[in-house]
């Protein structure tokens, strides 16, 4: 077994460090988020701390791990006799994100249930990190169905394994731990307010102490033993002060004035719900605990803020996270009581709870990373050469019409077009390919009936043999790969036109956000068109290249679909089995260089013969229209809507199915 690298041998990083302590101390408090850019220890911090948690008494032989002073009475390896445990160190449990969920909650035996009536239950993840850790490296690419049984699993405390009639539950509890990187994209709100702590971590710049990481990282690697035994007494004293501050947890006092502050604190960033103040308070608790106190200070309530509510204040997946410190300050100050001593806003101090102990404590302190840089002056980033504006902010975005792709695809799970997945509703059955996930019920029975007195049935049973078995074919949603060719040129920045197209792409990035699509955008100006942003599910980093985006010159609209038929083409090798959708956000208009209309109807009809999906978003305006846009779809083999029909709420209709792609079989 691979020695870990030691917790307090981090450099730096006292964020990440203490929101993991706090949770080590007090589970209650609801898990953790780290975010942040790669490279940065968030997967070595969260494996070490594994290392440092109290061992677990549990029952002899139970495969649950429950607990002997007070076992599950549900317990699929009950019931259990009180009695004497067994200790065993706490376990860290890693989930893939391409897990299958059989894995994560567990599987039956569907042939012994139905032929015997016997529950033989394999225990999943789920099991094994009840009373753990249950870490999730790059949360924000689970898929959603794991989601689902992870928000379920949160919030009742139980697994529950269903499967046409056949139902076993157990307990699990668990510390639930996510590390992502914001740049693959974000997390769904449901999941994101399930963690009661977020960090924001990024690398030091530093030399020093970049210096330093390098050093303990390469002693790490030439003598992973040695360099364990070296920070022993730290990690020792770490893990005695965890027992400790445990002990104390149930002594500590949180006062009225101290609830009065974080209901205040809540009220004040708007957060939605009553989560927020929970968990702020068992924060602020364990901060309490954590530093060896019984009573709860202010300052202890100002990092307990810090730390709960900066990814519960988002109001859409375009806001950078973090808290405003100093409207925080202000409002502890306005509801403080009169004979509190004066916080300390930097939560340090003999007595102050915001600092984990650590082998270097010169590190700075994990701050908030803002994911949308500033424009320039003025909001506005300087034009790069003579024929090109300055680029102009987005319009509000709105609700849009849902744009789908015509067929049933078999991608990725999402919420878009339709699809056949694992989850949804049943449609038909088939013979298992492979292992059984969801059994058909009906057409197993169906298909077993005409054999029962030859395979010498004489009792109640059904006697099913494998053959019989049939899984359920399902028809859910799927996620999609949108890719944005925007019109950058000289004519779309007319009539200060662009400022609503931006708020247009907008739009639909958001609607590409809420259903689990990931996202490309090319831009075509002046004499050449670019790949301002590869493929990705990070939506919030398009909409930063959005909002950068400025325009001017010719219009060179066929090298945008040259461009954009060449990314389809790499992402088709890379995926194929994610659908495409082209929107291409244009007034239609073709200059620059020889033929520049025959040659954008050539690329266009490319996308055509290949059966890709597209819509056109028209953005001419005036009184007088020459309809290019339209003809372009018809090129396309799309459809075209304008800025005003794209809205969900104009008379065209709610739903708008693209029509580009009808060639296309429905395999």
């Amino acid at each position: 077994m691979t020695t870990p690298f030691p917790f307090t041998a981090v450099v730096g990083q006292d964020d990440l460090r203490l929101a993991l302590l706090l949770n080590a101390v007090s589970p209650a408090v609801g898990g953790v988020l780290v975010r942040g850019e790669k490279g940065t220890a968030k997967s070595t911090a969260v494996r070490a701390l594994s290392a440092l948690l109290p061992e677990v008494a549990v029952v002899p032989g139970c495969r649950f791990s429950c607990d002997p002073a007070a076992p599950d009475p549900s317990c699929p390896d009950g019931p259990h006799e009180a009695g004497p445990g067994a200790e065993r160190p706490a376990r860290m449990v890693e989930l893939p994100v391409g897990a299958s969920e059989d894995r994560l909650v567990g599987a039956l035996d569907i042939e012994r249930a139905l032929a015997e009536g016997v529950k033989a239950f394999e225990p999943g993840l789920l099991a094994d990190a009840h009373r753990g850790i249950l870490y999730v490296d790059e949360v924000n690419l689970l898929h959603d169905h794991l989601v689902d049984l992870l928000l379920d699993a949160a919030a009742m405390g139980a697994s529950y394994v269903e499967r046409e009639g056949v139902s076993v539950r157990h307990a699990a509890r668990f510390l639930l731990v996510g590390t992502m990187n914001p740049e693959e994209g974000e997390l769904r709100p449901q999941l994101l307010d399930r963690f009661g702590l977020t960090v924001e971590v990024a690398a030091s710049r530093e030399p020093d102490q970049r210096v330093e990481v390098v050093r303990r990282r390469l002693a790490y690697d030439d003598d992973p033993d040695g360099f364990a035994a070296r920070w022993a007494d730290e990690e020792t004293s770490v893990r005695q002060r965890i027992v400790a501050a445990r002990q104390l947890l149930p002594s500590v006092r949180l006062g009225d004035g101290a609830l009065r502050q974080i209901a205040a604190t809540c009220a004040a960033f708007e957060v939605d719900g009553m989560r927020a103040d929970i968990v702020m308070a068992r924060t602020a608790t364990a901060l309490a605990a954590w530093a060896g106190r019984t009573e709860v200070l202010a300052e202890d309530v100002r990092q307990a803020a810090l730390l709960a509510l900066p990814h519960r204040r988002r109001r859409n997946p375009f806001d950078a996270p973090g808290l405003d410190e100093d409207k925080l300050d202000e409002t502890l100050e306005e509801f403080s009581e009169d004979d509190d001593p004066d916080p300390d806003p930097d939560g340090g101090g003999p007595g102050g709870g915001g600092q984990p102990p650590s082998g270097d404590s010169d590190g700075p302190q994990g701050g908030d990373t803002d994911a949308r840089p500033e424009a320039g002056e003025g909001g506005q980033p300087q034009a790069s050469g003579a024929a090109e504006q300055s680029a102009v902010r987005a319009s509000e975005p709105f609700r849009t019409k849902v744009l789908s792709v015509p067929g049933i695809g078999e991608g990725a799970a999402g919420r878009r077009s339709r699809a056949r997945t694992e989850h949804g509703r049943t449609t038909g059955a088939r013979r298992p390919q492979g292992a059984l996930t969801k059994l058909h019920l009906a057409a197993t029975v169906q298909a077993a009936a005409p054999h029962q007195r030859a395979r010498g049935r004489s009792g109640p049973g059904l006697v099913v043999r494998r053959d019989d078995l049939r899984q359920a074919t399902r028809e859910g949603r799927e996620g999609n790969l949108v890719l944005f060719v925007v019109d950058a040129s000289g004519s779309m920045a007319a009539r200060q036109r662009m400022s609503a197209v931006k708020g247009a792409v907008l739009s639909l990035l958001l609607d590409a956000y809420q259903r689990r699509d990931k996202v490309g955008l090319v831009t075509f100006r002046g004499s050449a068109a670019e790949v301002a942003l590869p493929p990705t599910s990070s939506v919030d980093a398009a909409a930063v290249r959005l909002e950068s985006l400025p325009t001017g010159g010719r219009t060179p609209l066929a090298a945008g679909l040259l461009r954009a038929h060449d990314v389809l083409r790499v992402e088709r090798l890379r995926d194929p089995a994610r659908r495409a959708l082209v929107v291409v956000v244009t007034d239609g208009r073709a200059t620059g260089g020889p033929e520049p209309v025959a040659l954008a109807g050539r690329a266009a009809r490319l996308f055509a013969a290949e059966g890709v999906a597209s819509v056109v978003v028209d953005c001419e305006s005036g009184p007088v229209r020459l309809g290019l846009a339209g003809q372009l779809a018809g090129e396309l083999g799309g459809t075209a809507v304008t800025l005003d029909e794209l809205r969900a709420d104009s008379i065209a209709g709610l739903v708008r199915d693209v029509q580009g792609g009808t060639k296309r079989r429905a395999a």
